[in-house]
């Protein structure tokens, strides 16, 4: 989840936030990568979830990554709740999960050197004081129950929100992980070609990275958990956003998308201030009920445009949210994927060459689709496999293109972080699709060995 945004002067005329999402547009000499993931942390003698303090908990990990590694800390209401360096953060989620923001960075190899560095900081900590951290895209056997809900304002309000607006928010906020990369454009136009990219390519993303198929202790008929989670969460702030495939799409239209929204807060001296199912539209006209006579803060609007949650979701920056948290070589193998899609323009134009013709119907059932059988899945005739191997080979061609070495110039491009995923579609298995085998196989039906097996 997002930190609060600072530093943003008040908002005097409507056509600043449009101009607000404009000033992302950089040269693509200036793109950058930033990539995210999280992590459940677990009790290694029980398996059961971290508490947020404690001798084992999360609180103690932060702590020693402040003290070992030099985190500047991150505080609410006397919480540590974060930690920054060197342009990354580290935050938690409702539930406890660990996640590392990392810093943009210019390559892939620099990524996946942050990733490895952090794991490996976290591990450090997490050794000494028993406890351990697993990707998945969905906690395997906790109930709602045993997750605790971390000392964050904007968490205790949208927990409480949850209930009112769909089924299974508090499933997202408590017991999911993700991994995601936040990628630059250079105009509107850019822009746009790279959301429409992104919407309707998601699903091809749930399915490679598809890893959440056990919850609450068993089996659950999905390949992405995860993924059906977040179909049932909220309508009004999820989804595919069909309207992006509009003629005319463009910074103003998703303005308009935002500011039918409703807001869930406004951050004010600290405090998240209760503004739950209230109107941006209304506060900026002074009427909001929760600060009367108040306008927002380009601040506030920042902060606003992170309670949405479709997708792919524009900010200063476009984030593809599609993918299950996973194991080390897909934190890297994702923004391989995206990177190679998006940012050499003949990767771009023919992954848009593929999808363009897909109307909202096809997208929507994709991502169906996607999240319940992963790489086996088929809309209309069309095999969610065939699809993905020529997605994934229209990124290796952009990586190609790219030609950003690595190690010294000893590795000439960054295709080899696309391995995972070839493996995948050589064998036609996901991390998913493994778990399965192994329940299925080996564990005997014994879901605590995926611990063992599955931790960083």
């Amino acid at each position: 989840m997002s930190i609060p945004q600072s530093g943003g002067g008040p908002i005097e005329r409507h056509e600043q936030l449009a101009e607000y999402l404009a000033e992302g547009c950089k040269p693509k000499a200036d793109w950058r990568i930033g990539t995210e993931h999280e992590k459940f942390g677990y009790c290694v003698d029980g398996h059961k979830p971290l508490p947020f303090a404690g001798e084992r908990s999360i609180e103690a990990v932060l702590s020693g990554l402040r003290d070992r590694y030099g985190w500047a800390p991150v505080t609410e209401a006397g919480h540590l709740i974060g930690l920054e360096k060197d342009g990354a953060n580290v935050s938690l989620e409702p539930g406890g999960a660990l996640e590392l923001s990392g810093a943009p960075v210019e390559t892939i190899h620099q990524t996946c050197d942050e990733v490895n560095s952090h794991l490996a900081e976290v591990k450090s900590i997490a050794d000494e004081i028993g406890v351990g951290f697993i990707g998945l895209g969905a906690a395997p056997e906790w109930s709602h129950d045993e997750m605790p809900l971390m000392p964050k304002g904007r968490y205790k309000l949208m927990d409480a929100y949850m209930d009112t607006v769909g089924t299974s928010g508090k499933m997202m906020m408590r017991r999911t992980c993700t991994v995601q990369v936040n990628l630059d454009f250079s105009s509107e136009a850019d822009m746009v070609q790279k959301m429409r990219v992104a919407l309707a390519l998601q699903p091809v993303a749930t399915a490679l990275f598809a890893n959440s198929p056990f919850f609450e202790g068993a089996p659950n008929g999905h390949k992405s958990w995860r993924s059906r989670i977040w179909r049932h969460l909220d309508d009004s702030r999820t989804g595919m956003l069909p309207f992006v495939f509009d003629e005319g799409f463009g910074f103003e239209a998703w303005v308009e998308y935002a500011l039918d929204v409703p807001m869930y807060f406004v951050y004010r001296d600290g405090e998240y201030v209760d503004a739950l199912g209230q109107s941006f539209r209304d506060f900026l006209k002074g009427e909001l009920p929760a600060l009367p006579g108040e306008t927002p803060t380009l601040s506030d609007w920042a902060d606003h445009l992170t309670t949405a949650f479709p997708e792919a979701r524009l900010k200063k920056f476009i984030e593809m949210r599609g993918a299950d948290g996973g194991p080390w070589r897909r934190l890297c193998a994702l923004p391989a994927f995206w990177v190679g899609l998006t940012y050499d323009q003949e990767a771009l134009d023919a992954a848009y060459d593929l999808c363009k013709g897909w109307d909202a119907q096809t997208r929507e059932a994709w991502r169906v689709e996607a999240s319940v059988h992963g790489l086996q899945a088929t809309v209309g005739g069309q095999s969610m496999h065939d699809i993905a191997r020529e997605v994934v080979a229209i990124a290796e061609t952009g990586l190609k293109n790219r030609a950003m070495p690595g190690a010294g110039g000893l590795v000439p491009d960054e295709t080899h972080f696309l391995n995972a995923l070839k493996e995948s579609i050589e064998s036609g298995k996901t991390p998913a699709d493994e778990l399965l085998d192994a329940y299925n196989g080996e564990w005997g039906g014994d879901l605590s060995q995926i611990y063992a097996a599955y931790s960083y």
